[in-house]
């Protein structure tokens, strides 16, 4: 290693050091600043030392999950790898996961790497890493103030990809956009998609990014849709359609509010309580065979697999079961909608929006949610909380839904597990996700006391 690398990678460790001495952060983003304004070309640097195969992992919904599916994939076949763990997915991040990760000379002892990439992110990410594999999970929308409308991230991707011409792309042919994306950047790619009808009515809703042919700019037709423009697609003027996946998933079956699914000869009984999941676990499937790594003892690892990623979590508080939901963007809220839809008993509902700059600052997307559902869920209470709580409030009073609202979640919580229908629900954008999971995890370990 360069004598410039080395000091850009002593630097951020103890920058890092540092910043948890002081009880300052987790220290994730930070070293990988230091390290880049030391080393500009630090993460070229990094990843060269990996001795097998970089992956990385795109798109709006589903990331971190697939990521880590791929990592424990890997791992749990004895191989090292490197991974952003926490989700710090721009390019500081990723460099922090890398120097964070060396030895006491700054060496790495990596056979694979794993990284999440955020999609505006990428275009100076990709160029630096120079992966075997680019997984894009699919591309809808996404905190407007940071992304724009998906014309601009669909650019954003292609201009990256574009970059790394020899990455075999790993696309969820479902989505027009990203198979779209897939044909015209004229890197190699694998499919994968789901044929079967398997969201139902409220995960479909009418939140649609794109129905018309990227090819000729006619309506599309579709047999039907999973959720927003996915589906089962062709063009009645071109003849551009939905190709038949390389790799897909069939006889899904829901019981005991678990998924189990048919994969690649497989019969795989899974965690999964959510459909989205198996399109993640399908992803990461796909990309581990196209790379010829780390699937041959898929199945057991897959069904031991917990999918919640600390963004989908159970706690038992004063006897009360608590789950808790992330939801940061139309398509998302849309299956948590669909997920409260299934459970027929009575329940408590509390809803935490904010603003920060990593939720996005513009919430105007809660009104592309279709919230009038929840009059049908069997709700006794519905609460908003957060920094957006009465915009929360004003999508629910069109709706016709009443609600509450609170400036204290910790004592929301602890009323609702003490005298509501000890079936509660707490579902919350990016910025509330890791306090709120420490809280939960807090009350339940007292015994539901306020500590």
């Amino acid at each position: 290693m360069r004598l410039r690398s080395r000091l850009a990678v002593r630097c951020a460790k103890f920058t890092s050091a540092l910043i948890r001495k002081l009880n300052r952060g987790s220290g994730v983003t930070l070293p990988g600043y230091v390290a880049r304004r030391i080393d500009p070309d630090i993460l070229r640097e990094m990843a060269g030392q990996v001795r097998g195969k970089i992956i990385v992992t795109m798109g709006t919904n589903g990331k971190t999950t697939t990521n880590a599916i791929l990592c424990r994939a890997l791992e749990s076949e004895g191989k090292k790898v490197i991974i952003n763990r926490t989700g710090a997915n721009m390019l500081n991040g990723i460099i922090s996961a890398f120097v964070l990760a060396t030895d006491a000379k700054g060496n790495l002892d990596a056979d694979y790497a794993c990284i999440e990439v955020d999609e505006i992110a990428s275009v100076g990410v990709l160029p630096r890493l120079r992966p075997d594999c680019a997984l894009l999970t699919n591309i809808s929308r996404d905190q407007l103030d940071r992304f724009g409308e998906v014309d601009i991230t669909y650019n954003k991707l292609m201009t990256a990809v574009k970059s790394v011409p020899d990455t075999t792309l790993i696309i969820n042919c479902d989505d027009i956009l990203s198979y779209s994306l897939a044909e015209k950047s004229g890197n190699p790619f694998v499919t994968y998609g789901i044929s079967e009808q398997i969201f139902d009515d409220i995960s479909r809703s009418e939140i649609r990014e794109s129905i018309f042919c990227r090819n000729c700019g006619k309506k599309l037709e579709y047999d039907f849709f999973h959720y927003g423009q996915l589906g089962i697609y062709h063009c009645p003027n071109c003849g551009w359609k939905r190709p038949d996946p390389d790799y897909t998933a069939e006889k899904i079956e829901l019981k005991d509010e678990l998924y189990s699914f048919d994969m690649d000869g497989m019969r795989i009984d899974s965690t999964a309580r959510t459909p989205y999941n198996i399109y993640n676990t399908l992803s990461a499937y796909t990309a581990l065979k196209t790379l010829g790594a780390g699937h041959a003892g898929f199945k057991d690892m897959i069904e031991a697999f917990d999918y919640g990623n600390n963004r989908e979590s159970i706690f038992t508080i004063n006897g009360a079961r608590v789950q808790l939901h992330l939801a940061k963007n139309p398509i998302g809220f849309q299956q948590k909608v669909s997920l409260v839809l299934k459970d027929p008993k009575p329940k408590d509902i509390i809803i935490q929006i904010n603003d920060t700059y990593q939720d996005g600052e513009d919430i105007s997307w809660l009104w592309d949610v279709d919230f009038q559902y929840l009059a049908d869920s069997s709700a006794q209470r519905i609460i908003t909380a957060g920094t957006r709580k009465h915009d929360m409030g004003l999508r629910l009073k069109y709706e016709d839904i009443p609600c509450e609202s609170t400036s204290d979640l910790k004592a929301a919580v602890t009323d609702c597990t003490q005298n509501g229908t000890k079936n509660l629900y707490v579902i919350v954008n990016y910025s509330g996700l890791y306090s709120t999971n420490h809280m939960l995890t807090e009350l339940e370990k007292n015994g539901g006391a306020d500590s």
